[in-house]
Formats: C-alpha cells, sequence, structure tokens
C-alpha cells in the first residue's frame, strides 16, 4: 500500500547555524504576510524531487555532508521579488553541491529545478509591489554583506502545507 507521504514530492533545503536561523526567522515573521507564514525561513536547493529518489538522495546528502566542514556562506546582498524582498545568498562551495546533485538527478529534476539556481531567503511574499519596494529600500539603509553558516542539508515531504521532516545532514 502507498501511502501519502510516499507520493508526496521532496524538498531540499540547506540548514542554518542557530543565530542565523533566528535571525532569517524573525524578519521572516516580521514581514511575511501572517496567513502566508506556514513554513520557516529556508533557503530552498530543489522545489520538487521524485518521492522514490528519497533512499538515493539521502546517501547523497549523507555523502556530500559527511565529515566536510561547512561550506562558507554570506548574506550578499537583497532582491526585490516584484511582490516581496529576500536575501541573496553567495556560497560558491554550496552551489557546487548543488550542481554535483542536479547531475546525479537531472534527468528527474522539473523545469524550475533545471533552471538557474538563485540562493535567497525570502522574508517578504504576496504583498503590494509598493509595500515590496518599500521594505527592501528601508532594508538597504543598513545593509552590511556578513557570513552566515551553512550547518547542514535536509529533506522534507511537500504536502501542501507546513514541510515534513524526511531527513537531516550535517556538515562535520
Amino acid at each position: 500500500m502507498t501511502t501519502t507521504r510516499e507520493k508526496a514530492p521532496i524538498i531540499v533545503s540547506a540548514l542554518f547555524g542557530a543565530a542565523d536561523f533566528a535571525f532569517f526567522d524573525a524578519m521572516r515573521r516580521r514581514h511575511f504576510p501572517p496567513e502566508r507564514n506556514v513554513i520557516p525561513a529556508h533557503l530552498t536547493l530543489f522545489h520538487h524531487l521524485a518521492p522514490d529518489l528519497a533512499a538515493e538522495l539521502r546517501q547523497r546528502l549523507s555523502a556530500e555532508t559527511r565529515r566536510i566542514a561547512p561550506p562558507p556562506a554570506s548574506i550578499a546582498g537583497l532582491i526585490e521579488l516584484g511582490r516581496g524582498v529576500a536575501y541573496r545568498i553567495d556560497s560558491p562551495a554550496l552551489a557546487a553541491i548543488r550542481a554535483r546533485l542536479a547531475d546525479a538527478f537531472a534527468p528527474m529534476l522539473t523545469p524550475q529545478d533545471r533552471a538557474g539556481w538563485r540562493p535567497h531567503v525570502t522574508i517578504q511574499n504576496k504583498v503590494a509591489p509598493v509595500e515590496a519596494r518599500a521594505l527592501r529600500e528601508a532594508l538597504a539603509e543598513d545593509f552590511r554583506p556578513r557570513p552566515i553558516v551553512i550547518a547542514g542539508l535536509a529533506c522534507w515531504w511537500y504536502r501542501d502545507g507546513p514541510w515534513e521532516p524526511l531527513s537531516r545532514h550535517m556538515f562535520g
């Protein structure tokens, strides 16, 4: 018998260090419309992988993280999303991990996951463009790039609501 969980697509995200997660999530709670804010702050690597890839995906994420130092990363800028705002994340090492995974799963990627990867953490979405522009301008006044900690990678089941944990793979 196949369960709903087994049929659910898989999302892959980076996990932040505690202080960075607290910062991003507080910004998201402050600026995201509350009725739409059903998941915590996150950095998505893949939006939709087939559920039958779960075992291989866990093995590959373990191989990418086990006994490996966290990839250097930083908040590099702000992105205006039209109806929201995000922090742009820069991490060539994390981008290399994502590229290896994309190569491994290339035939099974959705068009969204085949498109170029633009790493970011959305802190506001689904608001009027004027509101998004105002937030981006306000944040830009004090913005300074700064390092962040990418503590690991995670897989999640997506079932039209809060993400359900599948696995976590912490960097060494």
